[in-house]
Order: C-alpha cells, then sequence, then structure tokens
C-alpha cells in the first residue's frame, strides 16, 4: 500500500473498499460529487443537504466505520483527516472567521454514514449546544 495515496503503486483503489458503502462508492467515482479537494489519502466534497453556508464533509479513502475505528486502525491517518478539515476550512474562506468540525460517532451521536468523515461548517455563527 502507498503510504501518499492510500492505494497500491499502480493507481488501484484503496484496500479496505466497502461495495455498499456511500462515501465509498464516491471515492471510487461510482456516484458523482461536488469535490473540493483530493489530497491522495483523503477525499473533501460539498454535502448534498448542507446546514450552512459552507459545509463539506472530508473522508478517508480507505473504509473505516467511525472515528474509533481509524483511530484504532491508523493514527497516522486520523491526523491526515484532520488536518485536510483544516485546509479545508482555509480553502473555503472560513478559517479566520471560524468554522465547526464535525465528527459523528454511532447512531446516537448522529452518524448516518458508516465511513468516518469530519463535516467542515462555516459562513455563519455557531450555536451552542449544536443540538
Amino acid at each position: 500500500m502507498d503510504a501518499l495515496t492510500g492505494g497500491d503503486a499502480t493507481g488501484a483503489p484503496p484496500a479496505a473498499f466497502v461495495p455498499d458503502c456511500l462515501f465509498c462508492r464516491i471515492v471510487a467515482g461510482e456516484i458523482p460529487a461536488d469535490v473540493v479537494r483530493d489530497s491522495g489519502r483523503t477525499l473533501a466534497f460539498r454535502d448534498i443537504s448542507p446546514q450552512a453556508p459552507t459545509h463539506v464533509l472530508v473522508v478517508t479513502k480507505d473504509h473505516h466505520a467511525n472515528t474509533a475505528a481509524l483511530t484504532a486502525a491508523n493514527p497516522e491517518l486520523a491526523s491526515v483527516l484532520l488536518a485536510e478539515a483544516v485546509a479545508v476550512a482555509v480553502m473555503e474562506g472560513v478559517a479566520e472567521s471560524g468554522y465547526r468540525l464535525v465528527l459523528n460517532t454511532g447512531s446516537q451521536g448522529g452518524q448516518t454514514v458508516d465511513h468516518v468523515h469530519v463535516h467542515v461548517l462555516g459562513g455563519r455563527h455557531m450555536t451552542w449546544p449544536p443540538g
């Protein structure tokens, strides 16, 4: 496996691909998305149901069910995922004014797609508690 791309040296998709996972299928190009950033190990695309003027999802290209699974399997990739979320905030112009990063884990945590992802939300005042 190539440490930079998450795939192998031939450019094949990451080994951890789950065919019935929505985000795996987006990463594979089987489902279209409005991609804003591709780091090789992560993919960032606009949420189809935005909750703020800026609402971008950053996903790992390898399938990990949630934050706990990712940090247990690959702590370095967890770090890359967070760094990419910050890079998206900068690209989207919300870094200066402020933004929120959300990682939902499990059904009671609000996770609806079982593939680890960070929501990058910005462009408006965020309230607390979030809900």
